[in-house]
């Protein structure tokens, strides 16, 4: 009797322990899905800004967030860089990504590139 009590609670903790690294094997991947979402609004917001691609900026990022599943939450211009803020849910997990798209840095700005001022 006492063998199949502890076995009976073997078994209900190791299939505790499989749901519980599912979920988190889930929301990982939620997680990664919402920052390729809004990684991607961004680009399509920032080629829209330097006219690379037709359309308003954010609304280019709306309609890209969209085939994601997600909405926009924000949108951000400053200068010629976008950042964008995606909201919504995947998979039933709520989910909230930010992304920042634009031309790249010059150089001298950033250290190990060739031309950086290293000193």
């Amino acid at each position: 009797m006492a063998g199949a009590v502890l076995a009976v609670g073997a078994v209900l903790t190791a299939s505790t322990l499989a749901v519980g690294l599912a979920v988190v094997g889930q929301a990982s991947v939620v997680s990664q899905r919402a920052a390729g979402a809004a990684d991607n609004a961004a680009v399509a917001a920032a080629d829209a800004l330097s006219g690379a691609a037709t359309g308003q900026p954010c609304a280019r990022a709306a309609e890209v967030a969209a085939t994601f599943g997600l909405e926009v939450a924000a949108c951000t211009i400053s200068g010629a860089d976008v950042t964008v803020t995606v909201t919504g849910g995947l998979l039933g997990l709520p989910v909230t990504a930010r992304a920042r798209a634009g031309p790249p840095q010059a150089s001298q700005d950033v250290p190990g590139r060739a031309g950086a001022d290293t000193q």
